[in-house]
């Protein structure tokens, strides 16, 4: 059947175009028996990659309900990532978890902690569990070192989820620098979830960083508002498992 379809085609080919050296000659053709899809090997590097910024300020020990907010962090993202596939580029980034004797000190201590890399929850939730919450609240520093050195790529999306419980409390505005980074950047978007955020400078402050760069914005007052806006955040779906019931 396959070389009578090919003669058919070289036939037509002769008879319409009056010259036997045509396409028929390099015809390659597939039946549903023969088709294969191939995926394309871009799709894993046009994948996003995120780096999660986590605020260990001193702020983050007050209670939130019956629990610190630090522990109800630290307990949601270790749901959270469990969640997400293991081809997925995350890293982490934490500030405030250190103190200084002046204020340059406080207000550089950032450090990214986890580099983004694939199957590496296991590895943040680890670092996280590491770290107490005892400094101050160096946004724009860390934005500044995410932006600028821990995506070592070019071509890739790039995401950041921060959380926060806090704005800015060193002499810097991360609204300020989001705008001037906006000119000539546009592979990062920034993802803000204000953690019981109660000052309105703050929240706007914080409101700003996300709209600014196409991000999404989130205020969370409890547990259950923490994991969602991370679940939206990531896309994570919940898991629905369904039975095909045979009539």
């Amino acid at each position: 059947m396959k070389k009578l379809f090919f003669v058919i085609i070289s036939l037509l080919c002769v008879f319409y175009f009056n010259k036997f050296e045509c396409f028929a000659a390099n015809y390659t053709y597939s039946t549903p028996d023969t088709y294969y899809f191939s995926k394309n090997s871009t799709d894993s590097a046009e994948r996003e990659k995120i780096l999660f910024i986590v605020d260990f300020s001193n702020s983050m020990n007050e209670k939130l309900g019956h629990s610190k907010k630090i522990n109800i962090a630290l307990s949601t993202m270790k749901d959270i990532l469990q969640m997400i596939p293991a081809e997925t580029s995350v890293g982490l980034r934490v500030y405030g978890h250190r103190t200084g004797f002046t204020p340059k000190q406080s207000c550089t201590a950032s450090q990214l902690i986890s580099p983004i890399e694939k199957n590496n929850t296991i590895n943040i939730y680890s670092k996280l569990n590491s770290i107490n919450a005892v400094g101050w609240t160096p946004i724009t520093y860390s934005l500044k070192q995410a932006a600028f050195f821990d995506f070592t790529d070019t071509t890739s999306k790039k995401r950041i989820i921060l959380i926060s419980d806090g704005g800015e409390n060193c002499d810097e505005s991360p609204c300020d620098f989001v705008i001037e980074l906006m000119k000539y950047r546009d592979d990062i978007k920034i993802d803000v979830i204000a953690l019981a955020v109660g000052d309105m400078d703050a929240n706007n402050q914080l409101k700003c960083v996300a709209l600014v760069t196409s991000g999404k914005f989130y205020n969370a007052n409890t547990a259950a508002e923490l994991k969602n806006s991370l679940q939206d955040s990531l896309n994570l779906q919940k898991e629905v498992q369904a039975e095909i019931i045979q009539q």
